[in-house]
């Protein structure tokens, strides 16, 4: 009787050292598959936000390189020569490659004239797209700034592209 127990604790012992039970595993990788659900959507989202932080550095790095342009030549240029791009041609890409920012819309300065008593004064607008996976960024797809320092961007569901 002895030894039957002592073999009995044994086989039970044994039995528990073996590892891990089918269902066990089972478990334990839906535990993961749903963490993973949450995790991946919201890691994606937070390195979009962490990606427009480059489009938006660019844009204003853009608009003071036209300020600069400005100042010495009394217009604005829509050239990527002109504003230290050497011969590159627009569309730029910038932001890391995730934003484009095409060709300046540049207005020239018109003089005050009987039909515009005011005339109309030179001014810009720059404006970056997202491009690849950040065109998935559906809070804010474009960013824009102009020469009067007004910075916007579409869709702006959320309100929060420049802040």
């Amino acid at each position: 009787m002895h030894r039957e127990i002592r073999s009995r604790r044994t086989s039970e012992a044994h039995r528990r050292a073996r590892g891990f039970t089918l269902i066990e595993l089972l478990v334990a990788m839906v535990v993961g598959a749903i963490l993973m659900a949450i995790a991946i959507p919201a890691y994606s989202s937070f390195v979009r936000k962490g990606r427009r932080t480059d489009a938006k550095t660019a844009l204003l790095d853009l608009a003071s390189l036209e300020e600069r342009y400005f100042s010495t030549a009394n217009a604005y240029s829509a050239n990527a020569s002109d504003l230290g791009y050497g011969t590159a041609a627009w569309p730029v890409t910038v932001g890391g490659g995730y934003y484009q920012v095409a060709q300046p819309t540049v207005v020239v300065a018109v003089a005050p004239s009987s039909t515009s008593p005011a005339g109309t004064p030179a001014s810009f607008t720059i404006t970056a797209t997202a491009i690849g996976d950040q065109a998935n960024d559906s809070d804010c797809v474009t960013f824009t700034v102009n020469s009067a320092g007004t910075q916007t961007a579409s869709p702006n569901a959320s309100g929060n592209c420049w802040k």
